[in-house]
């Protein structure tokens, strides 16, 4: 295989009929009996219909994967007030299901039924007194919609922007960092001016609007076909090595990433800031991941997007153990709060679209939704594993900020594996 080629070509070609690049010959013109019309030919641009559907990319991302971004807000509030611990996994856990609607009768089916949970969900929350009741609400039936919401509406505009589909995804993506923005704002603020519950109906009724939107503009370039339910469809890619691999990567990932992020503002508040500050601390973060989410994006483009996301994993260990790890006053908690929304995004942005690069375009939806309930499981996990060396020690969080690191290598040096596997060990490789 050729050093120089950029993996995101690769569901130009030796993808489109569901195989791997490393497992066949790129001078090969045969074609399996499986593939899709679909996908037999790389999908055209459609002028302003692909801005539209980014645009409902975007708004998608913000109301579901932005409210994911609210965890550390919920976790600090419901430590302190409702509740002892909150479950994103089924933010992104069920993934898969949102995949393979996707796949079958493409984005606007698994956002209308996305949107009804989601703000169901929340509507429910804001009703909600006893324990059961907000896992069962925000945690089950919000955090399903949102699932069901993030697959199509990060992979529809990609369709589209087929030549530049790293910087379009990076752009829907970055909608998640806006809601990331916005949505703690609310949730921190309007609590004291209107009350819990009806925060969340604010809130609810704000995504509602803008659900409503992203199932207006949203649309698919290529052609989507229902297919019979097979279990051996969600097992067979975790036969391939290299998805394999990207799975396992995304779990420790994840299992690093989500420490800090469920444990930002309530360590903060441990360590004497105050608990408005640390609140407004989540609103930093996305804000500078939103430039984590677009910008290397770019450079990816140039450079690989496996070598970027390498580059910008071992940042992200550094930062969690040089910055998290020794912060104790307001400053050093802010700088690191800023360092680790740009490293943070930069892996969040950038992993999907190697997801995508090692998928066939027919089974992208399903593929990818695959590896984002694998890193759920990462999510799901880590925090109350990083939690019980917190409570042990009186909530200090330096175990967890130690753990979160070794989590982050092991990652890493999963994904330079793959990235040899695909492009060979040279530095220069441009994967």
């Amino acid at each position: 295989m050729s050093k120089t080629r950029d993996p995101s070509s690769y569901s130009e070609s030796s993808l489109e009929n569901g195989t791997q690049p490393s497992d066949r010959d790129e001078s090969e013109t045969d074609t399996t009996e499986d593939a899709s019309p679909a996908v037999t030919s790389a999908p055209k641009k459609q002028g302003t219909k692909a801005w539209l559907a980014l645009a409902g990319g975007v708004l998608g991302m913000f109301a579901s994967f932005g409210w994911v971004n609210c965890v550390a807000v919920f976790q600090a509030e419901y430590e302190l007030n409702q509740l002892r611990d909150y479950s994103i996994f089924f933010m992104i856990g069920m993934s898969p299901v949102a995949g393979r609607l996707y796949d079958g009768y493409g984005p606007r089916l698994p956002i209308m039924i996305g949107s009804f949970l989601h703000v169901f969900g929340l509507m429910m929350t804001s009703l909600s007194t006893k324990y059961y009741q907000f896992i069962l609400s925000q945690s089950v039936c919000s955090g399903f919609g949102a699932s069901l919401i993030i697959t199509p509406s990060m992979t529809a505009p990609m369709t589209y922007l087929h030549d530049r589909r790293a910087l379009a995804g990076g752009l829907a993506i970055a909608g998640s960092s806006l809601g990331g923005v916005i949505s703690p704002f609310m949730v921190n603020h309007l609590p004291s001016d209107i009350g819990f519950a009806w925060t969340m109906r604010t809130c609810a009724f704000l995504i509602l609007g803008l659900l409503l939107i992203t199932w207006t503009l949203i649309s698919s370039n290529v052609t989507h076909t229902p297919k019979k339910f097979k279990l051996s469809d969600y097992l067979n890619p975790l036969r391939e090595y290299n998805f394999q691999l990207m799975c396992i990567g995304s779990f420790f990932a994840y299992w690093g990433m989500f420490v800090p992020y469920v444990y930002m503002v309530i360590s903060s508040i441990h360590y004497g800031m105050s608990v408005q500050m640390g609140y407004n601390l989540i609103p930093i973060q996305n804000g500078v991941s939103l430039f984590g989410r677009t910008i290397p994006q770019i450079w990816a483009r140039k450079y690989g997007q496996f070598n970027v996301l390498i580059i910008a994993m071992i940042a992200s260990l550094i930062v969690v153990l040089g910055s998290w790890l020794p912060s104790r006053g307001n400053a050093t908690l802010i700088v690191f709060t800023i360092l680790f929304g740009f490293t943070s995004g930069t892996t969040i942005g950038l992993g999907p679209m190697i997801a995508m690069s090692l998928s066939p375009p027919a089974e992208v939806g399903y593929r990818t939704g695959t590896v984002f309930a694998v890193a759920g499981l990462g999510a799901l996990t880590s925090p109350p594993i990083a939690g019980a060396p917190i409570a042990r020690n009186g909530g200090d969080y330096v175990y967890a900020a130690v753990f979160s690191g070794a989590a982050y290598a092991v990652s890493t040096v999963v994904m330079i594996i793959l990235r040899a596997r695909i492009g060979e060990w040279g530095l220069t490789t441009n994967v």
